[in-house]
C-alpha cells in the first residue's frame, strides 16, 4: 500500500500546485463577517434587531479589523452560529479556548454595573 507522500510524488509538479492550493482554500476558509451574514441569509437590518442597534452599526461592525471578543460573539450568535475560538500550534492538534468572550462580556457589565451605582 502507498502513502499519500508516495501516490503525491507520482502526480505532476503543476497538479501538486493545485492541489496544495485547494487544501488551503479548505482548510483556511475564511469569511468577512459581511459573506459570513450573507452565508446564513441574514440581512443588516435582521442582525441590528438582534443586536439591539441600527443598520449602520451593523455595517460599521462588518468594515471593522479589530473587535472585542464579546462583539464578535455577539455578532455571530445573531446571525445563528455560536464563535469558537482555536489556537494553533506547529506540530500539536489545535486547542480550542474556552470562556474568553463570556469573561470579557462579564467584566463589562461588571463596569456598567459600578458607573450605574
Amino acid at each position: 500500500m502507498k502513502t499519500l507522500e508516495q501516490k503525491l510524488k507520482e502526480v505532476s509538479a503543476k497538479r501538486q500546485t493545485k492541489i496544495k492550493a485547494r487544501t488551503r482554500e479548505l482548510v483556511a476558509r475564511e469569511m468577512s463577517l459581511r459573506e459570513l451574514r450573507h452565508a446564513v441569509n441574514k440581512t443588516q437590518k435582521t442582525v441590528a434587531r438582534s443586536l439591539k442597534m441600527g443598520q449602520d452599526g451593523v455595517s460599521r461592525l462588518e468594515k471593522r479589523s479589530d473587535l472585542l471578543l464579546s462583539t464578535l460573539r455577539n455578532y455571530v450568535e445573531a446571525v445563528g452560529g455560536s464563535l469558537t475560538l482555536v489556537a494553533q500550534f506547529p506540530d500539536q492538534d489545535p486547542i480550542a479556548i474556552e470562556g474568553l468572550g463570556e469573561i470579557v462580556a462579564a467584566d463589562e457589565n461588571e463596569k456598567t454595573r459600578r458607573r450605574g451605582a
